[in-house]
C-alpha cells in the first residue's frame, strides 16, 4: 500500500520560512513533487524532482523555493524561503511510479498560511 505523509505546514509571516517534507512508503517514484490549491483556485504545480536530481518550478517560486529529495528515504523536500501571502494554499505532496506501470499518487495535504 503506497502511503505519502506530509509535514511541515503551519502559519508564517511574510518574508518568512517554512519547510515541508514528504515521506512516501510502498513503491519507488522516478519523480516527486509538489502542487498547491488556493481556495478558489486549480491545483498549480511548485516543483518537481526526479530520482536523477533534474528539477522544475514554478516561475512563481523560482529563487525563493527549493526541492530536495532523499532517494534512501523515499523522502521529498520543499525549503520555502521569502514567503509572499500569495504562497497561501494546501500542499500536496505527489509522487510518480513508472514500472511496472505509470501510477501518480497524492499525499492529505498541509496548510500553509502566510499572512501579510
Amino acid at each position: 500500500q503506497v502511503q505519502l505523509v506530509e509535514s511541515g505546514g503551519g502559519l508564517v509571516q511574510a518574508g518568512g520560512s517554512l519547510r515541508l517534507s514528504c515521506s512516501a512508503s510502498g513503491s519507488i517514484f522516478n519523480t516527486m513533487g509538489w502542487y498547491r490549491q488556493a481556495p478558489g483556485k486549480l491545483r498549480e504545480l511548485v516543483a518537481t524532482i526526479t530520482r536523477g536530481g533534474s528539477t522544475n518550478y514554478a516561475d512563481s517560486v523560482k529563487g525563493r523555493f527549493t526541492i530536495s529529495r532523499d532517494n534512501a528515504k523515499n523522502t521529498v523536500y520543499l525549503q520555502m524561503d521569502s514567503l509572499k501571502p500569495e504562497d497561501t494554499a494546501v500542499y500536496y505532496c505527489n509522487a510518480k511510479r513508472l514500472v511496472p506501470n505509470l501510477v501518480n499518487y497524492w499525499g492529505q495535504g498541509t496548510q500553509v498560511t502566510v499572512s501579510s
